[in-house]
């Protein structure tokens, strides 16, 4: 019977001695360090034996035997023959990535499709530093700073980078954005939030020189009171994450919390407030309330993203 050429077993041209088998081999043990380390448990099939060091005499090559006939059988990747062990390059080499690339190592954290709506294919080739999704997104019981309970969205951190209703004008003036008022002649919660999707989806990518990777419009619930939309930066794929939710918290029923904020980095040279002054400009045209971010109003975010004018 004939076999093809493996690691173990009959003499190949490939030897174990041979450049080629030594890269090889280095390959395949950095693959399953990496799959170790990464709590996959080591590849998949190389827990059913051990192979030993091998020494080359005379250009005949020591056989791998099977500790059991249990731990044989259950390695259906394997071919045998009636004197060797034999584990093909293909097997090998395969089952390691596979196992490396199912933990995700290699990739994108969420989607790894581009945004349909992008203004540009130009730099569609460079690697995406697109970030995970945050956690505690959508509206849930939050505490302030005083350790009070409130129902909003999630709110900003330290950096410069984020704009939230939930956040208080007394406590951070700098990330405090108002919510937006739907006007009396919406007569639902559900109408409010019809024209809020038409507005985010007339959003124009690349406006004022952002968000040239496109939007998703993730979340649409008009019965709940909440939208969620990722825009896409277009050279280096940043995402972020923009929230619209009606918090019913017994006072004004027609307001829209708002949060609009960066998964990476410290700044946002002003991405966040071009994004909400472009959507709260579009609201303003259709008789909302809907203030947006400005030098009076956020001196202290523009002076740390270096912006002089919005």
């Amino acid at each position: 019977m004939r076999h093809r050429r493996s690691f173990v077993g009959r003499r190949s041209s490939v030897g174990f001695n041979s450049p080629a088998f030594a890269r090889l081999f280095d390959m395949y043990r950095k693959f399953t360090a990496v799959a170790i380390a990464l709590g996959v448990g080591g590849l998949p099939h190389c827990n059913a034996f051990t192979i030993r060091p091998l020494e080359a005499r005379n250009g005949r090559l020591a056989a791998v035997k099977a500790k059991t006939s249990d731990s044989w059988s259950n390695v259906p990747e394997f071919e045998r023959d009636d004197d060797f062990t034999m584990m093909t390059r293909r097997a090998t080499i395969a089952r390691t990535a596979a196992a490396i690339l199912g933990t995700g190592v290699f990739a994108s954290p969420e989607g790894s499709m581009a945004f349909p709506n992008r203004i540009s294919d130009k730099y569609s080739d460079r690697p995406k530093q697109r970030g995970s999704k945050p956690k505690g997104l959508g509206v849930a019981e939050r505490k302030d700073l005083a350790g009070e309970d409130y129902l909003g969205l999630k709110p900003c951190g330290a950096a410069p980078n984020c704009f939230c209703s939930t956040d208080s004008v007394e406590d951070s003036p700098d990330t405090n954005i108002p919510p937006f008022k739907w006007p009396d002649q919406l007569s639902s919660r559900e109408a409010a939030f019809q024209q809020l999707l038409e507005v985010v989806k007339a959003y124009q990518p690349g406006q004022a020189g952002i968000d040239g990777g496109g939007f998703d419009v993730v979340t649409y619930d008009p019965k709940s009171g909440y939208l969620y939309v990722q825009f896409e930066s277009l050279k280096n794929g940043f995402i972020d994450d923009l929230e619209l939710a009606s918090v019913n918290d017994g006072k004004d029923s027609n307001l829209v919390q708002v949060r609009s904020s960066s998964r990476l980095g410290y700044l946002d040279y002003g991405v966040n407030a071009k994004r909400i002054n472009f959507i709260s400009k579009a609201l303003r045209a259709k008789g909302w309330d809907a203030p947006g971010v400005s030098l009076e109003t956020h001196r202290g975010y523009a002076e740390e993203n270096g912006i002089s004018a919005f």
